[in-house]
């Protein structure tokens, strides 16, 4: 199944949000994906608001990075958000900038490995169980939740490189691509890397591969279409579409809203 949405990136104030919120709701896209990118906003807040505004849309977040938050808050956070709006939530963790994790403190001296123990603490938090785990960064004793989600949430993992493009596949839900500057055919190779470590881990269970699509400010639904199409032809099953201004940064609120209806138009000839 193929899904089309829109980012509101942080670059934009938050008091912004409703209103591109309740446009893409109106407008019928499937999802509204948030970053949480250092110092801008947190993925949280705007999540839980988008989610009380609206009353169909779906709320990703690519994503959570692991090294700034203790893996029992984010469980807690997301297990909130999904009893609060069951099945409207798609949470996503990863590595996030490595210089802006330095800038606080929190860099990784071996990031794959923090990210495992990470995504495996997690999931098995998110199922209800109760963890206990002592590894090179992820500590609990007896740590379980007590508003468990029911069921949980699909869990993404962003990746890039080949290591963690097989972490992914291997202990996510799905995973989550970079933005859209490579090819089809390189975007292709990163989903057979992904997928052969799920297929070696013996799972046949639905694989999501989510990756935003850049699309300059102002394109029409031909454009977006043009866009987009080849990526979902290799596999990729969800599109954030973003818009760019001609220096490539994220434009402001008045242009994401008339990307809005553009990304509808292309998303009813696409789906």
């Amino acid at each position: 199944m193929t899904t089309l949405g829109i980012v509101f990136p942080p670059d934009q104030p938050p008091e912004r949000l409703r209103d591109v919120a309740i446009a893409a709701e109106s407008a019928g896209l499937d999802e509204l994906w948030l970053w949480e990118d250092c110092f801008s906003e947190s993925g949280v807040a705007p999540a839980s608001a988008v989610l009380a505004w609206t009353e169909r849309i779906t709320v990703g977040i690519g994503l959570f990075p692991v090294p700034l938050r203790n893996v029992a808050i984010t469980a807690m956070e997301i297990a909130t958000i999904s009893r609060l709006f069951p099945g409207r939530f798609l949470p996503g963790v990863g590595h996030g900038v490595l210089d802006w994790m330095g800038q606080v403190g929190a860099r990784a001296t071996s990031p794959l490995t923090l990210l495992r123990e990470y995504t495996t603490a997690l999931r098995a938090l998110l199922d209800g169980e109760s963890v206990t785990t002592s590894g090179a960064y992820v500590h609990l004793d007896a740590v379980q939740l007590r508003y468990p989600p029911d069921p949980a949430p699909p869990l993404l993992v962003g990746a890039v490189k080949p290591k963690t493009l097989a972490l992914a596949g291997e202990l996510g839900d799905g995973v989550l691509l970079g933005a859209g500057n490579e090819s089809p055919e390189a975007v292709a190779q990163s989903i057979r890397v992904a997928t052969h470590a799920r297929a070696a881990q013996g799972s046949t269970s639905p694989f999501d591969v989510v990756m935003t699509v850049n699309v300059p400010v102002g394109a029409s639904a031909d454009a977006i279409e043009a866009a987009v199409r080849p990526y979902l032809a290799v596999g990729v099953s969800r599109v954030p579409v973003c818009g760019l201004d001609a220096n490539g940064m994220p434009d402001g609120t008045e242009a994401v809203l008339g990307l809005v209806d553009a990304v509808a138009q292309a998303r009813s000839r696409l789906v």
